[in-house]
């Protein structure tokens, strides 16, 4: 039998992703009342689910947009009239238990040029959790997690789809929540780790918090990881036992207090120490470790270092000029541990157009934060 000679026959060829089609903001605007949008995720309708941190003027305003799943078209609000939240970011939807969770940043006039903490106290940031029905899309419960929670940012379901819990990061008090329904039918929080603040001079604040701006739960809900982007480091749980997690890995990479930079460590409850410059083939690495993805066998752990320009520009201005990077890290996915790999590392700062800052990252197919089964 003769073998057909593919190779001789044209090929697409491969040039890397290009627009396919915009949507305005003034769709948004007219169609939603809504700016700012932030997390995606596709439903089992076949739509398309947006959530937007505010309003076209600037300030907060936490609601959903869904898009027509063909033709990207600005179908209408997920949330009825009047429903909104104060304020936007993430979300995660359960179908089984006919729940969505959604969390809060802050006004997007009070954070875009920067960190102010006198927009804390003034209340431009949020720091509670909205509940809402699946089906009806009414607002259920609000669950305020006070000021240990202020900033809560990404939020995870167990992957389980039978669970009732999860975990939320708060980014400016360092705190991880555990989120679940209790046995009246409603939803609670309680803390369940806390990562302490450092006194230190020669920065912003007398103390600086770990600003923790990601977490993601392995797929087979062992294992828990979070990044503090300030701090500089990667931390993985061990969350076998859900109200109790056990630190088993831990990994440096740059941040703010590390050994040659202007901030100086005066008291650190952990005794870490002053970390050294984080350099991987030659580059040292600006910022802090940031977004995270977890490949689906558990092993390898990706991270970028953007956060969000504005704030990138006031905490890492070496970034803003030379470009955000991509690392790997090996985990130890038996015992736990975490290690990087040396002979890896994306440089966005030599992308042809200029520095660029590399924030989401995405497995083609689904991943350990896009997926969710019913």
């Amino acid at each position: 039998m003769k073998v057909p000679d593919i190779w001789s026959k044209p090929r697409r060829r491969l040039i890397g992703p290009f627009c396919v089609q915009m949507v305005e903001p003034i769709d948004l605007y007219w169609k939603c009342g809504l700016a700012n949008p932030h997390t995606s995720h596709c439903l089992g309708s076949g739509q398309i689910m947006i959530s937007c941190m505010g309003e076209p003027g600037g300030g907060g305003k936490g609601g959903f947009v869904l898009l027509d799943g063909e033709t990207f078209e600005v179908v209408s609000n997920w949330e009825h009239p009047g429903e909104a939240a104060p304020f936007g970011y993430d979300f995660w939807y359960q179908p089984r238990h006919n729940v969505m969770i959604s969390t809060e940043w802050g006004a997007p006039k009070a954070l875009i040029h920067g960190f102010d903490p006198a927009h804390v106290k003034e209340g431009h940031y949020g720091s509670s959790l909205h509940v809402w029905d699946w089906t009806t899309h009414r607002k259920l419960q609000t669950v305020d997690l006070g000021e240990d929670g202020a900033i809560p940012l990404e939020i995870r379901f167990l992957h389980d789809p039978n669970a009732t819990e999860g975990y939320v990061g708060c980014a400016l008090r360092g705190c991880v929540f555990r989120f679940y329904r209790t046995l009246k039918g409603d939803w609670a929080a309680e803390k369940v780790i806390s990562v302490p603040s450092k006194k230190v001079e020669g920065w912003m604040l007398p103390e600086m918090p770990g600003l923790i701006t990601d977490i993601l739960i392995s797929l087979d809900d062992r294992f828990l990881y979070f990044s503090n982007w300030l701090h500089g480091d990667i931390r993985q749980y061990d969350i076998t036992d859900r109200r109790n997690p056990r630190l088993v890995g831990q990994v440096f990479l740059g941040g703010s207090i590390i050994s040659d930079g202007p901030v100086k460590v005066l008291e650190d409850p952990e005794k870490h120490g002053q970390t050294r410059p984080r350099i991987i083939k030659g580059k040292r690495v600006s910022g802090g470790p940031q977004m995270l993805q977890l490949s689906l066998d558990g092993r390898r752990l990706y991270v970028t270092t953007s956060l969000f320009s504005g704030w990138d520009k006031q905490f890492y201005p070496d970034m803003m000029r030379e470009g955000s990077v991509m690392m790997q890290i090996d985990v130890d996915s038996d015992q736990g541990g975490l290690s990087v790999n040396e002979n890896f590392l994306v440089d966005f700062g030599k992308e042809p157009d200029g520095p660029a800052l590399a924030h989401e990252l995405r497995y083609p197919g689904g991943d350990c934060t896009s997926d969710i089964w019913i």
